[in-house]
């Protein structure tokens, strides 16, 4: 649980898990504790694109980030996601929710990623796992 706050893509990854788990319990028919398979590519293209980020722990909110890494659709699909269970997690997950407010109040780094490190990150991965929704505590 330590881990979110002294990792930004690993705190990233775990709200994301909460959010996308919010919009689909409510949203489609899966009460089972499963995403939907929209919902579940969703997530899997959230942790490539964060995976995948220049800035990596320097990482600044979304919405600040010069680099807007998401395809259009699947922009418009997390921000519907964000929208509707942003408000929600003040309830159900509040270290979280006010940690993700914290980091949006952070400026993006003046510096911008070299294309090297982009390049490296490419070719490492970069692959920082993160635990499914039911190890996740919160």
């Amino acid at each position: 649980m330590f881990q979110i706050f002294f990792s930004r893509i690993y705190r990233e990854k775990v709200t994301i898990i909460k959010m996308i788990h919010i919009y689909c319990e409510k949203n489609h028919s899966q009460n089972n504790g499963n995403l939907c398979p929209d919902c579940n590519n969703l997530l899997e293209y959230a942790f490539k694109r964060l995976d995948f980020c220049p800035y990596s722990e320097r990482k600044p909110a979304c919405n600040k980030c010069p680099i807007h890494c998401y395809k259009s659709d699947m922009r418009q699909k997390i921000r519907l996601v964000m929208r509707f269970s942003g408000p929600k997690m003040l309830f159900k997950h509040p270290l979280l929710a006010l940690l993700h407010l914290y980091d949006r109040r952070k400026e993006p780094p003046v510096d911008f990623p070299k294309k090297s490190k982009i390049e490296e990150n490419k070719k490492i991965g970069q692959m920082e796992t993160c635990p499914n929704e039911n190890q996740v505590e919160s």
